[in-house]
């Protein structure tokens, strides 16, 4: 996140963090934002990214960055936020999780529309391109005739 940051920063673009305390207080913050917010817990550290965010996007990462974009992913299914969530796929990084989700819908365990939620793209301005067409499905009734 920090090579992320210091590129913006470095374009002259804004970059705006949300850290919990506990992480800030073993000096992980990054000391040069345009905003930094600070907050007691992981979990109000969520709340205020969603507060402030337009959109999700989940760069190349590891568990904390999977849990958060399907955390988002999950809150965008359920109609808690009607934003957008992707996963840049730098390098084929995100190919086998999104053959794994496709693979997941074809088998009932997630709906196609709400497959179709979670934009897969090798390339930023594409998806980029793709969050501002954005629209988010209606889904009326989740479990039906047929379905489980």
């Amino acid at each position: 996140m920090g090579v992320v940051a210091d590129t913006v920063l470095g374009l002259g673009g804004e970059v705006v963090g949300v850290i919990p305390q506990a992480l800030f207080d073993r000096e992980v913050g990054h000391p040069g934002l345009t905003e930094l917010y600070v907050t007691s817990s992981m979990h109000e550290r969520k709340a205020k990214m969603a507060e402030l965010s337009d959109g999700f996007v989940a760069l190349p990462g590891g568990v904390g960055t999977l849990e958060e974009i399907f955390e988002a992913w999950t809150w965008a299914q359920l109609g808690f936020h009607a934003k957008p969530c992707g996963l840049l796929d730098v390098d084929g990084f995100y190919g086998s999780l999104a053959a794994h989700l496709d693979h997941a819908a074809s088998e009932g365990f997630i709906r196609s529309a709400h497959r179709g939620m979670l934009m897969v793209e090798s390339d930023a301005e594409t998806l980029l391109d793709r969050f501002e067409a954005y629209v988010p499905p209606t889904v009326e009734k989740w479990i039906g005739e047929g379905e489980t």
